[in-house]
Parts: structure tokens; C-alpha cells; sequence
């Protein structure tokens, strides 16, 4: 079977078990050559551990039934993006209004801030160069069609 195949076999499962939770959703989902299955899932208010095992425990015996891999070998992992992984939908972007982002354009240059506001379209990212009252504030609003990727830029 094919990987698209497998893919759409997998999403079709998992569609029905995210519809009991909608602030749950699906990023992705990777099938490597060895039958390791690898879905990324997020939620609004960020997944966690506990809700990947959910999903996994119910989603394993879905795929056992199904006979997508005829010997039954294969391997599920389902976990968040993690920390680093580029923002891939409009939703995640969502979710992250508020924190500092790096976002590179398709020329590769890039530009960072705070991501303040997101539509349908663009992003609104602002800019605070300078300190104290020398401290200027810029704003930008970037199209996601000129934007390669954004990861959340996580402080400490």
C-alpha cells in the first residue's frame, strides 16, 4: 500500500476519534518506510501527554482491525510538534498570538517580534527595537504567502 494510501487511511480514523474533542486537531502525519506511523496532533490549549496515550490506545487497535500493514508489523508514535517545529496551520498560529516568533521569508531573510494578531491571510508581528524611552515599536503584516516558516521562540 502506498504512503498517501496510508496516510488517508489513518486520517479517516483519526478524524473520527477527534470529533468527540474539538479543540483537539491533527498537524501531521508521516509513515517512514520501516511501518513507524508518526502523527503530530495539537490542541488550543496545548496536548498533553495523557491525551497523545489516549489517542494512541485508540487509534493502535483501529489500525490492527483495519489490516492496513497485513503482517501487523508496524509502530504508532502520536505526540505535539514540540518545541522548535515550524508553525504549520492557521490554528497553531492561533494558539501562539502573544509570544515571540521568528518568521523566514521565502528569500530566507527573517524577521522576529511578537506575534499579535492573525487572519485568514497574514500575521501582524511586532517589533520593539531600542530600550528604555528610546524604545521604538513597529509593526508588520507579513502574508503567509511570503512566509517560509515561524517557530515559536521559546524564552527563559
Amino acid at each position: 500500500m502506498a504512503n498517501e494510501t496510508i496516510i488517508a487511511e489513518v486520517e479517516g480514523m483519526l478524524t473520527e476519534l477527534l470529533a468527540a474533542h474539538p479543540e483537539d486537531f491533527l498537524v501531521s502525519i508521516k509513515v517512514k518506510p520501516t511501518n513507524n506511523i508518526k502523527i503530530y496532533l495539537d490542541s488550543d490549549q496545548g496536548i498533553s501527554i495523557e491525551k497523545c496515550v489516549y489517542y494512541n490506545r485508540r487509534l493502535y487497535p483501529m489500525l490492527e482491525e483495519r489490516g492496513i500493514f497485513p503482517d501487523g508489523n508496524f509502530s504508532l508514535e502520536i505526540s505535539s510538534p514540540g518545541v522548535g517545529e515550524p508553525l504549520k496551520m492557521n490554528r497553531q498560529y492561533l494558539k501562539n498570538v502573544g509570544r515571540k516568533v521568528l518568521v523566514t521569508f521565502n528569500d530566507d531573510t527573517q524577521k522576529e517580534g511578537k506575534l499579535v494578531e492573525v487572519t485568514g491571510s497574514d500575521i501582524l508581528l511586532e517589533q520593539t527595537t531600542g530600550k528604555g524611552k528610546k524604545a521604538e515599536t513597529h509593526q508588520f503584516v507579513i502574508p503567509f504567502e511570503n512566509i517560509k516558516s515561524t517557530t515559536v521562540q521559546v524564552q527563559f
